[in-house]
């Protein structure tokens, strides 16, 4: 069986950043909806969700499996790397808790896993050879991150899931917020090793670059007036779907604002687009209009 991105190239997969929040009850979730059912109400809407509990401890082999029993197919889930080998341990000597992140259960997922993204904190640099070391380290398919996962420490001793049903490459997202990185080397570094750049659109806060470095493309939409507040306008959710238009058709959006004047190969790619902009529960909302801009054909 393939997984979503291996079914075809060029497709969109739009959702929010995470699912559970108290403020979008009685707005975007119905009044009286119980909390366990907020996953599958999502899921009836949108085709993709990113994990961000993920991101703050590490997670049971059983809620990936409950998560997964709640979802439609061909939903995907894109899980956040945990802050302990971010924010904690900045990217060094991280093989010990890399394995403890793939032994959590994310491989539960089956054929409902996507991205893994990585958020840097914004007072990390750009250090090309730390940076190099860690990209290297992350297992390129289900196999591998299996059998990273069987080096896990005692923490999860009696907790660890180390099973894959089938073997399937693995896409990481990298999420920078330092201008460091604002360098055509780190662009390069990434094209290496095939990880995407995120595009994140931060109200002007972090960088915002639109450079191309995998075969997808990764979007995080955090507000573009104020961060995790604004919502999007219809104008500028017609400006991101054009940009989604051409990224998904191998080109790249007009004025694109790049690391480097490298030309890409036009091929199609696979986009993923989450709105980060909770509050006021403006990213279900923009997340849909968004689908309806860019129309049922393309969005999957």
């Amino acid at each position: 069986m393939q997984t979503p991105q291996q079914a075809g190239r060029g497709k969109v997969y739009i959702g929010t950043s995470g699912w559970t929040y108290r403020h979008w009850r009685g707005t975007f979730y119905p009044t009286g909806l119980v909390q366990r059912r907020e996953l599958e109400y999502l899921a009836r809407q949108l085709r993709s969700v990113e994990i961000n509990g993920s991101f703050y401890a590490l997670q049971k082999p059983e809620s990936y499996a409950r998560w997964t029993a709640q979802v439609p197919p061909g939903f995907v889930f894109a899980v956040k790397g945990g802050r302990f080998v971010t924010h904690m341990k900045k990217l060094r000597d991280v093989r010990t808790p890399l394995a403890n992140f793939f032994a959590s259960g994310l491989l539960r997922l089956g054929d409902h896993l996507g991205p893994i993204l990585w958020q840097l904190p914004e007072r990390l640099r750009f250090d090309a050879d730390v940076l190099d070391e860690f990209l290297s380290l992350l297992p390129r398919t289900t196999a591998a991150a299996a059998q990273l996962a069987g080096d896990h420490d005692a923490h999860l001793n009696g907790r660890a899931w180390t099973q894959v049903r089938q073997d399937v490459p693995l896409r990481y997202a990298l999420e920078v917020r330092h201008e460091s990185f604002r360098t055509p080397h780190f662009a390069a570094l990434l094209r290496q090793h095939g990880v995407a750049l995120v595009v994140a659109d931060t109200a002007g806060l972090f960088p915002f670059i639109e450079e191309v470095t995998a075969d997808f493309v990764y979007v995080r939409l955090h507000g573009s007036r104020e961060l995790y507040r604004s919502g999007y306008e219809a104008d500028e959710i017609g400006a991101w779907a054009n940009r989604i238009q051409a990224w998904r058709g191998g080109t790249q959006p007009q004025e694109a604002r790049r690391l480097t004047t490298d030309p890409l190969p036009r091929l199609p790619r696979d986009v993923y687009v989450y709105f980060d902009n909770d509050i006021g529960a403006h990213a279900p909302v923009d997340a849909l209009a968004l689908m309806q801009k860019l129309g049922s054909g393309t969005v999957h």
